[in-house]
């Protein structure tokens, strides 16, 4: 999963754009992006054992539930995201300029690019890609992520910052008529592609740089929430105890109505509101900030690596019949063995100085 301005999915700003400078750094925000980015990956390890036994637990009910586990205590990571994406375009680090937006924006679209290639690449190589290489590479252009699923982010991401963007640059009196031209080819295009399928008959490739509404109301209420005071201590546990009651009825949504339960449901909104106000100018000790600094730097390009990772390894880790204590253990291996490398190969080439391809 922000931000507008940054250097990576996870971090979002780099220090000087992270707020105000009557705020200070926010720590906690990093902390909430780490978080984040180690959220997503768990919960696709929670997904790879939902794949495992069909999405169903008559396949394997150990399996079932842990990986059903995994991917409800994790539902919320891709919503904070957005919400983290607003405060940074609203509060944190509102652009400058037309050309401000269009860099935060190439910081996304370059990493996307590159690491569709290497997925693309990587599934032709094992004769796992979904169709005709070229084919996909086309329609990866245009927002069907396969097979680099993950990153349907970007598509969404991008337009939002786009649109908060411009909001914020006609409050300051400019006028960026290259973010409006952006934003009417977006707004443009499911139309305009629908209609050219239609009148040529040909095979055209689904638009998909879109942000929904969910994702706009998560980046303006987030903006609000995280732009609040700290929530006083002793109210902590309370949002901790209200998240464990969210994602009770997050599990029991997923298990009883819908799997993959959608973004935009309230459950995963509650969920979502709980943990923001259970971190929310949590004070960060000085000795750690350092190594908080270079893990939300690491972010992002963890994000679009570890899938090439999960996909290698976890036929290794997940097995429909394993039982309760086998099921949890091995979810927890293939974590670590996904989390470990994909931080560290990102660290490995920032210090490299390819995080501008990479993430």
């Amino acid at each position: 999963m922000d931000s507008t301005s940054a250097q990576s999915l996870s971090r979002g700003g780099t220090a000087a754009e992270a707020g105000p400078a009557s705020q200070g750094h926010r720590y906690d925000i990093d902390l909430l992006r780490v978080v984040c980015a180690c959220s997503v990956i768990v919960g696709h390890v929670g997904g790879a054992c939902m794949q495992a036994v069909d999405r169903s637990a008559d396949g394997g009910r150990a399996v079932y539930w842990t990986g059903l586990f995994l991917d409800s205590v994790t539902s919320w990571a891709v919503p904070m995201y957005f919400a983290i994406a607003g405060w940074a375009v609203l509060v944190g680090a509102p652009p400058r300029s037309g050309r401000t937006l269009r860099r935060r924006s190439l910081r996304m679209l370059v990493p996307v690019g590159v690491w569709s290639a290497v997925y693309l690449a990587w599934g032709r190589v094992r004769d796992t890609n979904e169709g005709p290489t070229s084919k996909l590479a086309l329609e990866a252009v245009f927002g069907t992520v396969q097979p680099a699923y993950h990153l349907w982010y970007f598509y969404a991401h991008v337009p939002l910052i786009l649109l908060l963007g411009l909001v914020m640059l006609l409050k300051a009196g400019q006028r960026p008529w290259g973010v409006v031209a952006a934003l009417v080819v977006v707004s443009a295009g499911p139309t305009a592609f629908s209609d050219l399928a239609r009148l040529t008959g040909w095979d055209v490739p689904r638009f998909g740089w879109q942000a929904g509404s969910y994702a706009l109301v998560y980046a303006v209420v987030g903006a609000l929430l995280l732009s609040l005071p700290a929530t006083p201590r002793g109210h902590r546990g309370w949002w901790a105890a209200g998240a464990v009651a969210a994602l009770a009825a997050v599990l029991w949504s997923q298990d009883r109505v819908h799997f993959v339960i959608p973004n935009a449901s309230v459950l995963v909104a509650a969920l979502s509101v709980c943990v923001l106000f259970a971190v929310n100018g949590v004070r960060i000790p000085e000795r750690i900030r350092p190594v908080l600094g270079r893990l939300t730097d690491a972010g992002l390009g963890a994000f679009m690596f570890h899938v090439l990772v999960l996909n290698a390894v976890a036929p290794w880790f997940v097995s429909a019949g394993r039982g309760w204590l086998g099921a949890a253990g091995a979810a927890a291996a293939l974590a670590v063995v996904t989390l470990i490398p994909s931080f560290a190969l990102s660290m490995l080439w920032g210090r490299l100085t390819l995080r501008r391809w990479l993430g």
